[in-house]
C-alpha cells in the first residue's frame, strides 16, 4: 500500500484491524478525526520544504531556493546546502530539547524521591550502585536514598555543564570515544548543546554544512549518551527495571464496566503515580458507588510503553490510534503530560463524556481542563485527577469497544534482561548472542525505532520487520514502533517459527523469546547503545559500534526526536536508513549526509522509500559488516568436548558456538 500523489493513505486502505473496526462504526462518523482531514487535504506536500530548501529564520523571506541557480539562493546569499543543513540541525536540536526537558524532570523526580518527598522509592540498588560508580560515587556503607541523591544532584549538574565531558561517553568503547574526541565532537554540557546549535543556525552565523553537522552531532551526542540515558537509568533504579512479562495492547483493553483512563505522552512520574493512587481504597470505594467495577489503566503512546515494560499495564493506542481510543466513547478521561498530544483530541471528544485532562505546564491546550501535576504532592495530585475520571462514569453515553482486538505481546527487555536471556541466571553474558552472529545463525541486529504517522501505510513497519526475520536479523524495538509490531503479532515467542529463517528461529526457540525484542519509549533507545556497547566489549564483532552488524531504521518518523535518534546512532557509529529526509533539494549535503559523513563517523545515513527495499538495504549494509569482519561465510556446528565445557565453565566463549549449538 502506498500513499496517493497528495502524501495520503486513504481511510479504505487502513490494514490496522481495530481502526479499521471502529472507523466503520456510526459513533466514530460523528467526530473528525486525522483521517478526515487527511481526506480534505487536496493539496500536495510543497517540495522546497520537502527538500529542505524554505528558509524562513529571518524575516527578510520566507527564500525558496533551487540548488545550482544562482538567482535563487536566500537573500542572504545562504545555498541550498547551507539551508537544509540548518533545518536538519534545527530539528536535531528541537529533538534534543524535547528528550532533555523530559529527563530533567526525570531527574528531579529522583532527587524528590531520594529525599522521602514522593510516594516512589529507590527499587533497582544493583543499578544505582553501578551507575554511582559511573559518577564516581562512593557506595560501601551509604544508605540508598544517600547514594541516590547525590547521583541525582550530579546528574541535574550535567544539564548546565558549561566545559568538561559528560560522564557516560565513557560507557562507550573506547575507540568510539577516540573518534568524538578527533572530530570534537564530545558533548560538554547538555543544555549548553541545545543553545549552541540553535544559535549556530541563527541567519548570518555558521554557513559551512559540515561544520554545523559536527554541532548537530554534538548536540544529538548529548541527547543519546545523555539526557536519554540520563533518563533511561535513572527511571529503571525508581521503578524498577523492566523484566519480562506478558501483555496486551490495542483499542480491545477498554472495558465496558470500568472507569477507563488513558495516559497519554512521555514522562512516566505521572502515570507511576496514577498507578499507585488507582489503588487507594478511597477511590475504589467511590468506583463502587458509580457502579463500575474497578479503574482501568490504559496507555497510549510512550507514557503507555512506559508502565507497559514494568507494570504490565495495557496500551490502548500509539500515536495514530489516539483519535481512534477517544473514538470509542468509552474513556472516561485522556490524562496527558508532554510530547506528541494532539491537539484535536479535545475536538473528538466535545460531544463527549470524556475529559481531556493536561498536566504539565509547558504543555496546555484550549478546550481541555488543567490539573497541574505537583511532584511534591504526586499522589495527591494523581488522585484529584482520578476522582474526577470515576464522576465521569456515569454520564457516559453510547460507547463502542471492539473486544475482539487486542493482542498478546511478551515486554521488557532492557539491554539488562537481553543479557539475563541469553547468558543465564549464573553467567549472564552478550556471549551467546556474538557467537550466534559469528556461526551464521543470527545474520545481525536491527533497531526498527521511532513514530507512526499518516503519510504511510499503517503496515510498513510490519513489512520491514517480516523481511529482516525471514533474513535472520534479530529486532530490537522502541515507541510507536515498537506497538505497531507488537499489534502484528511479532512479540510473541511463536511469532518466530512462523517469520524467521532456520537460524533466527531455532535461536529464538532455544531461549524463549519473540523475535522482535520491546525495548522501551522513544527515550529508552539509549538502552541500544548500550546493547551494542556490550556486543563490542563481549569482542569477535570488532572494537566500535561502526563495525558490528548492526542498522537502525525510524521508518515512519513524524516527531523531530527521531532526528535527533537517527543523528545520535550515527554520530555513534550505526548505519541508519529512513524512508525520506528532508534534504534532497540539496544536493551536496545530501551526499554528505548518506556518505560523506561516513568517514567521520563510520556511518552514515540512507534513505529508502519502499518497506521492502528498505529492509533489504538494512540486510545489504549488515551483510556489508560481517564481509569486513570475516564472518560472512556459515560455520559448521561445534560439538561441545570436555575441554570446551571447562572453558564455558570458566567464563571463556568458543567461536562459533552458542544457544541452540548441540
Amino acid at each position: 500500500m502506498s500513499a496517493d500523489r497528495t502524501g495520503r493513505v486513504k481511510r479504505n486502505e487502513i490494514t490496522a484491524p481495530s481502526t479499521r473496526d471502529l472507523l466503520n462504526q456510526d459513533l466514530a462518523k460523528q467526530v473528525r478525526t486525522a483521517y478526515d482531514r487527511i481526506e480534505d487535504r487536496g493539496m500536495s506536500a510543497c517540495l522546497f520544504g520537502s527538500g529542505g530548501t524554505c528558509c524562513r529564520h529571518c524575516n527578510m523571506g520566507p527564500c525558496q531556493i533551487i540548488d545550482g541557480v544562482e538567482s535563487m539562493v536566500g537573500i542572504c546569499g545562504a545555498t541550498a546546502d547551507t539551508v537544509a543543513a540548518r533545518h536538519f540541525a534545527r530539528m536535531v536540536a528541537a529533538g534534543t530539547a524535547a528528550h532533555t526537558d523530559h529527563a530533567r524532570e526525570m531527574v528531579r523526580g529522583f532527587i524528590a524521591t531520594a529525599k522521602g518527598e514522593t510516594p516512589h522509592e529507590i527499587k533497582d540498588v544493583a543499578k544505582l550502585h553501578k551507575m554511582a560508580t559511573i559518577f564516581g560515587i562512593e557506595i560501601e556503607g551509604r544508605d540508598k536514598n544517600e547514594i541516590a541523591l547525590e547521583l541525582g544532584e550530579k546528574a541535574l549538574a550535567e544539564f548546565g555543564q558549561q566545559d568538561g565531558v559528560l560522564t557516560m561517553l565513557k560507557r562507550a568503547p573506547k575507540k568510539q570515544q577516540k573518534v568524538w574526541k578527533k572530530q570534537g565532537v564530545e558533548p560538554r554540557g547538555i543544555d549548553r548543546e541545545v543553545v549552541e546549535m540553535m544559535h549556530r543556525t541563527h541567519m548570518g552565523v555558521d554557513q559551512d554544512y559540515r561544520n554545523l553537522m559536527l554541532q548537530a552531532s554534538r548536540c544529538a551526542l548529548a541527547d543519546g549518551w545523555g539526557a536519554s540515558m540520563l533518563s533511561t537509568e535513572l527511571t529503571d533504579i525508581m521503578f524498577g527495571t523492566p523484566v519480562p512479562r506478558r501483555a496486551i495492547i490495542d483499542l480491545g483493553v477498554l472495558k465496558a464496566d470500568h472507569v477507563n483512563v488513558t495516559v497519554h505522552g512521555h514522562e512516566p512520574l505521572l502515570a507511576e503515580s496514577l498507578c499507585l493512587a488507582a489503588e487507594d481504597e478511597e477511590l475504589l470505594a467511590l468506583v463502587k458507588k458509580v457502579g463500575a467495577k474497578g479503574i482501568n489503566l490504559a496507555g497510549v503512546c510512550c507514557t503507555g510503553n512506559e508502565i507497559l515494560m514494568r507494570r504490565g499495564i495495557p496500551v490502548a493506542g500509539s500515536f495514530i490510534q489516539q483519535e481512534m481510543v477517544l473514538a470509542t466513547g468509552a474513556v472516561e478521561a485522556m490524562v496527558v503530560d508532554v510530547q506528541c498530544v494532539m491537539q484535536s483530541v479535545a475536538q473528538v471528544v466535545k460531544e463527549k463524556h470524556t475529559e481531556i485532562i493536561t498536566t504539565n505546564y509547558r504543555a496546555k491546550m484550549p478546550d481541555a481542563i488543567h490539573i497541574q501535576f505537583e511532584e511534591s504532592e504526586a499522589y495527591a495530585s494523581a488522585k484529584k485527577i482520578l476522582e474526577r475520571a470515576i464522576l465521569n462514569f456515569k454520564k457516559r453515553g453510547d460507547c463502542y469497544i471492539p473486544t475482539d482486538k487486542k493482542f498478546d505481546i511478551v515486554v521488557g527487555f532492557s539491554h539488562e534482561t537481553i543479557n539475563y536471556m541469553l547468558g543465564g541466571r549464573f553467567r549472564q553474558s552478550y556471549r551467546p548472542l556474538n557467537d550466534n552472529i559469528i556461526n551464521g545463525r543470527i545474520k545481525g541486529v536491527a533497531a526498527i525505532v521511532g513514530c507512526e504517522h499518516y503519510k504511510y501505510a499503517d503496515d510498513v513497519h510490519f513489512q520491514i520487520a517480516k523481511e529482516l526475520l525471514k533474513n535472520n536479523v534479530l529486532i530490537l524495538a522502541t515507541g510507536c514502533a515498537a506497538q505497531a509490531l507488537g499489534r502484528a503479532g511479532l512479540m510473541r515467542p511463536e511469532a518466530a517459527a512462523e517469520y524467521c529463517g532456520a537460524g533466527l528461529a531455532e535461536v529464538c526457540a532455544t531461549v524463549g523469546m519473540p523475535p522482535v525484542l520491546h525495548v522501551g519509549s522513544c527515550v529508552d533507545n539509549s538502552r541500544l547503545l548500550i546493547a551494542l556497547t556490550e556486543m563490542v566489549k563481549e569482542g569477535g564483532l570488532g572494537e566500535d559500534i561502526s563495525e558490528l552488524p548492526a542498522c537502525g531504521t525510524a521508518p515512519l518518523w513524524m516527531s523531530e526526536k527521531a532526528v535527533a535518534i537517527g543523528q545520535y546512532f550515527v554520530a555513534s557509529g550505526a548505519h541508519v536508513v529512513f524512508q525520506n529526509l528532508p534534504i534532497a533539494g540539496a544536493k551536496a549535503f545530501n551526499k554528505y549526509l548518506l556518505g560523506g559523513i561516513k568517514e567521520q563517523f563510520g556511518a552514515c545515513w540512507d534513505v529508502e522509500e519502499d518497506p521492502i527495499k528498505l529492509a533489504r538495504k538494512m540486510i545489504a549494509a549488515i551483510d556489508g559488516k560481517r564481509e569486513a569482519l570475516g564472518i560472512n561465510k556459515k560455520q559448521d556446528r561445534v560439538l561441545f568436548d570436555m575441554e570446551m565445557r571447562r572453558d564455558m565453565q570458566s567464563g571463556q566463549g568458543i567461536p562459533g558456538v552458542g544457544c541452540g549449538q548441540k
